[in-house]
């Protein structure tokens, strides 16, 4: 054993947690199912863009009507139909209401297409073309035009009317899925700390490691391997995300979330740290497995009512819990994908968060060490804080 092992007694803590972790199944098989919710977050929003028939198209009159026709006859039938409708309003509150795909609308230089949030690539590239085919049918049949001329009327234009970052669709599907990937991370290494710190106090074995090892140390050891397992199943996670993008067309996705994947981590890791050190303090405070049900709800509560928050609350909801320490690692990440975010409030919050880390890790680590060599009976919360240290 080195000098440098000898000074930092953690290290033997987390390479025996993660030495466990990498050979246990609860582990292998936690990883396994956060993969495929992640595929499933990645492939489905794009099979559901790909069902319900034709896509319908506004359009004012009858030369719109053609040009969709052609685009229709361009991507090989059975893909876009025409939608008439009386104006410009019309057409607008149809593509807002999400009836229509898009629209098709007379602009400066022939026609503009009128989307919500982003326009689908080939159904833009399609237009144009059935646009530049009847223009140029159209001017064909004049005398002594230039290319120029023959060519007039059929620039094809993108107009949003609320742009976002992402397709509506695939932001949702993404806000949730980094809010359960958060969530089902950390309750799962967090009943595993806790049932770790249990079996521990059941064979006896944190007296001996108590005996060689400060208590401080084997808290830390336990959240340092277990924060730097949660992250490499992260890694893994995201690997197979790029997977499902890449598989179902959409990478052009990953210009968008590659940017928010650094500020995923950072809240992560805060969020995560916090939490194992209150999981690690739900373990001391009990003394058989059976009494984990109560001393880790705290934990679970802590958890699931931010996750909904975060997943299905309202615009102003989300907003505010953002800021909330714990909730802001699963609320965050998902608003800046989803809107326009400015600089400050990711910073604040992130502040925020990080002090709150160092307050819950302060007191976890005193609970931790009155309570982890308390073998008698099981202890609460309170008792725990009114305890003297040893």
């Amino acid at each position: 054993m080195n000098n440098d092992t000898l000074r930092h007694p953690w290290q033997l803590v987390a390479e025996r947690e993660i030495s466990t972790k990498l050979r246990d199944r609860t582990f292998l098989g936690s990883t396994a199912f956060m993969l495929i919710v992640v595929l499933a977050a990645t492939i489905i929003p794009a099979l559901i863009s790909g069902m319900g028939g034709k896509d319908k198209i506004a359009v004012l009159d009858d030369s719109g009507a053609r040009i969709v026709a052609v685009a229709d006859a361009v991507k090989g039938g059975d893909s876009y139909e025409a939608t008439r409708t009386t104006d410009v309003a019309s057409a607008e509150k149809l593509v807002r209401d999400g009836d229509v795909k898009a629209a098709l609308l007379p602009g400066e230089d022939g026609f503009e297409v009128l989307g919500k949030q982003r326009v689908d690539t080939e159904l833009q590239d399609n237009l144009r073309e059935a646009a530049v085919n009847l223009g140029m049918e159209a001017n064909a049949g004049r005398v002594g035009m230039t290319p120029e001329q023959l060519r007039a009327g059929t620039q094809v234009q993108e107009r949003l009317l609320d742009p976002g970052p992402l397709p509506e669709v695939v932001a949702g599907f993404v806000n949730i899925g980094l809010a359960l990937i958060f969530y089902i991370t950390a309750l799962s290494f967090g009943m595993m700390i806790a049932q770790s710190v249990v079996q521990e106090k059941e064979s006896r074995v944190v007296e001996i490691l108590a005996a060689a090892i400060p208590i401080r140390a084997l808290l830390w050891g336990k959240v340092i391997g277990n924060t730097v397992l949660a992250l490499g199943q992260i890694v893994v996670i995201a690997v197979a995300s790029l997977i499902g993008l890449m598989v179902t067309d959409q990478a052009d996705i990953l210009k968008v979330i590659a940017p928010v994947a650094g500020w995923f981590v950072v809240f992560f890791v805060l969020g995560f740290v916090a939490l194992a050190g209150l999981w690690a303090v739900a373990g001391s405070l009990a003394t058989r497995q059976e009494d984990l049900g109560s001393t880790t709800l705290p934990g679970q509560m802590i958890l699931m009512i931010p996750f909904f928050f975060s997943a299905f609350a309202g615009a102003e909801a989300k907003t505010v819990a953002s800021f909330i320490p714990i909730a802001s690692s699963m609320s965050m990440p998902g608003r800046m994908l989803t809107e326009h975010v400015p600089l400050w409030q990711p910073l604040a919050a992130i502040a925020i968060l990080l002090v709150t880390t160092v307050l819950i890790i302060r007191l976890g680590a005193r609970l931790y060490e009155r309570t982890l060599l308390q073998t008698g009976r099981k202890l609460g919360y309170r008792e725990a804080i009114s305890l003297k240290a040893s």
